[in-house]
């Protein structure tokens, strides 16, 4: 059953029919073009809507492949779907914490943000979709790298739980130090524009540091979360639509959860909890079968005891510093 593929040519079409549609809409009807503050209210119903879709797309998937190969095989390929994008959307939240800090860094605007992770959410697509598929035929002909893929899980989730507390230096960034040895920058902002001339010279804005910075951070996450979700399943369907529901509901979450970050801040522990599970699975995986379901609970349950341990702690550390600056 693993290695059962149910992506047909036109399941593929019509699911990136409908996400260029919902990027569509979220560009030329409500309102994408025009920068300006995204609301908690705006934020939260497309927190909603993307979540609700998710679901809708689990169940019509479960309802065709009950149809098709039966009742086994539905539960599995669903329950393979819901884990891979609980375990996508939970790693993407990561992302968030970086976007938080580029964002803080270079000081931009929060009318100025939306667009820009726009633009990082079509550029992720396009990595995720090459990555996807690149990974699954080196699986395919290499089955070992399955074994590697859980190695490198492990220590980057040891790696994350001994660093969680550092904060990346964005100033001696490779990347970004090169780009302003090479390019002309403008001291300023420029609206959503990452170009503009000035003295009839091209001068890139400090918004196109920012996508470099976001894109390469998409990219960084892919390098995480697709060997996670292999621990799951190697059907590319299953691994692109779980992926791709959870980068399309990543920007709503950031501007929900941006000005509270902070109060997540044990987190990235559970995040760093959850690779080391996926990957010691992975590596396990000739001597212990764990049924999907059970990574599902697993995986839930980190997610949720390291959000609310977050939410505990940071709610008994407010009142004990009210208390010190109160004379």
């Amino acid at each position: 059953m693993q290695s059962l593929h149910i992506g047909e040519p036109w399941m593929w079409f019509a699911f990136i029919a409908f996400v260029l549609a919902m990027l569509a809409v979220d560009l030329f009807v409500l309102g994408g073009r025009k920068a300006h503050r995204v609301s908690v209210r705006e934020a939260s119903c497309w927190v909603i809507a993307w979540s609700t879709l998710a679901m809708v797309f689990a169940g019509l998937l479960w309802w065709y492949l009950e149809a098709e190969f039966g009742p086994e095989i539905a539960r599995h390929k669903t329950l393979e779907f819901l884990t891979g994008y609980l375990i996508e959307q939970s790693l993407s939240i990561d992302n968030m914490f970086i976007f938080v800090m580029i964002f803080g860094y270079f000081g931009v605007p929060p009318e100025l943000q939306r667009r820009v992770l726009l633009y990082g959410v079509l550029g992720a697509i396009v990595m995720r979709g090459a990555m996807i598929f690149a990974g699954v035929w080196l699986v395919s002909q290499f089955a070992w790298l399955l074994y590697a893929f859980g190695v490198f899980l492990i220590i980057t989730g040891i790696k994350m739980l001994l660093f969680a507390h550092q904060q990346p230096d964005l100033a001696n960034n490779p990347i970004l130090r090169w780009i302003q040895g090479h390019l002309r920058i403008t001291s300023g902002f420029h609206g959503e524009h990452f170009f503009v001339k000035q003295d009839g010279r091209r001068w890139a804005t400090p918004m196109f540091l920012v996508l470099v910075l976001i894109e390469g951070s998409d990219l960084m996450f892919a390098v995480d979360s697709i060997p996670a979700i292999f621990a799951i399943t190697t059907d590319p369907f299953i691994v692109f639509t779980s992926n791709i529901f959870a980068i399309m509901g990543l920007r709503a979450l950031y501007f929900l959860l941006a000005d509270m970050a902070d109060r997540f801040h044990l987190l990235k522990y559970g995040l760093a909890i959850v690779l080391v599970f996926i990957g010691t699975k992975m590596t396990l995986m000739p001597w212990l079968h764990m049924p999907v379901e059970w990574s599902l609970a697993v995986v839930g349950g980190i997610i949720l005891a390291s959000v609310l341990l977050s939410l505990l702690v940071s709610r008994n550390k407010a009142p004990d510093e009210d208390r010190m600056r109160t004379p």
